[in-house]
């Protein structure tokens, strides 16, 4: 059987969250929690303002996440170890004739972070996919959601550091990979970042992202991450990834127009260099959920350029720093479930 991943901008029937549970990653301290469990809430609500929203939430957590997410948002309990769905969840797919699948990509906490526990969101792929309705896709591929971006046409952008990283796929090889997103999401043209942002490769990193460098926000275009100070490393990282993609072609064969998205203008935080980028963004039902940093000028500048970008969708901004600090963006927590091409599928949404 054939599956096909749509584009994002494809339309949705719903976005799939997972909702904060205490531990390692939520923070430490009664403060830190609790920016925590706001910054999830607050995307929630943003999304839920242009599509309706699905948030598994463990046991524990049931009672503050009905406090907290707006009464249209659904609820729907699991056990969960962290809550990063769009790793952990499952990624949607169509055969030809229209019917939903999902892909069970096999998770290991991004190769295995440090500290990380696992066993409980390894199940969540098989829970929303059952949840949706979907036929299972399995795959003994060790991937991320946040580790493909495709153009719904047949192309898709990897890294060579996530698919190829022994930690997940000791025993594949491009050849291997490339044929098994060609079974899962119908990749028919893969193009192989040599890496991602400095950030990724840090403690709380998944060792290079792609949804962190770049998005496709129509076929032929690409939204790429520009860090413009040079005192930052990924000020050579992302000119590097630039002059590489420059070369690359989609699978239609055309070359790349790529548009610039800069970096905000803080350098570090606490734990060192950021990763701040507004490339991690996600494209919702008539509108766009970006990525904010408190930074009024740059923050105003990334949603013009996403305005242009995504013609005909309205760009709101959510505060994400929160999201960043604990290693991921707003991307990266949510995870959209395409509606039926039986239903009116088409590329604007």
């Amino acid at each position: 059987m054939s599956w096909r991943m749509p584009a994002e901008t494809a339309p949705h029937d719903r976005i799939w969250m997972a909702f904060p549970r205490r531990g390692q990653v939520l923070g430490s301290s009664a403060a830190e929690a609790e920016a925590g469990y706001a910054a999830w809430a607050n995307v929630a609500n943003a999304v839920a303002e242009f599509e309706p929203v699905t948030m598994v939430v463990d046991p524990l957590e049931t009672d503050r996440a009905r406090q907290m997410l707006s009464s249209d948002i659904t609820v729907r309990e699991a056990p969960l170890d962290d809550f990063w769905m769009r790793d952990f969840g499952p990624t949607f797919v169509f055969d030809h004739t229209g019917k939903l699948g999902a892909v069970d990509w096999v998770f290991n906490a991004w190769g295995g972070v440090a500290g990380a526990s696992w066993g409980k969101d390894r199940e969540i792929a098989r829970f929303v996919a059952a949840e949706a309705g979907a036929e299972l896709v399995s795959s003994l591929l060790v991937n991320e959601g946040g580790a493909i971006h495709v153009d719904g046409e047949g192309t898709v952008l990897v890294t060579e550091t996530v698919q190829l990283d022994p930690a997940r796929n000791p025993y594949a090889d491009r050849l291997r990979v490339e044929r098994e997103l060609e079974r899962t999401i119908g990749a028919t043209h893969v193009i192989w970042l040599p890496r991602g942002l400095t950030r990724d490769y840090e403690a709380l990193g998944t060792r290079g992202h792609v949804d962190m460098v770049a998005a496709v926000p129509s076929p032929g275009t690409l939204l790429l991450h520009r860090q413009d100070d040079p005192g930052h490393p990924d000020y050579t990282v992302s000119r590097e990834l630039r002059a590489f993609l420059e070369h690359t072609t989609d699978a239609a064969g055309r070359e790349w127009n790529i548009i610039d998205l800069p970096a905000p203008a803080t350098l570090r935080d606490d734990a060192g260099f950021v990763d701040w980028n507004y490339v991690n963004h996600l494209v919702v039902n008539g509108g766009v959920v970006a990525c904010g940093y408190g930074e009024e000028r740059a923050d105003a500048a990334a949603r013009d350029i996403l305005e242009q970008a995504y013609p005909h969708r309205r760009v709101v901004t959510v505060d994400a720093r929160e999201i960043l600090a604990r290693g991921g963006g707003i991307h990266c927590i949510t995870q959209q479930q395409p509606r039926s091409p039986n239903a009116g599928f088409g590329a604007t949404g």
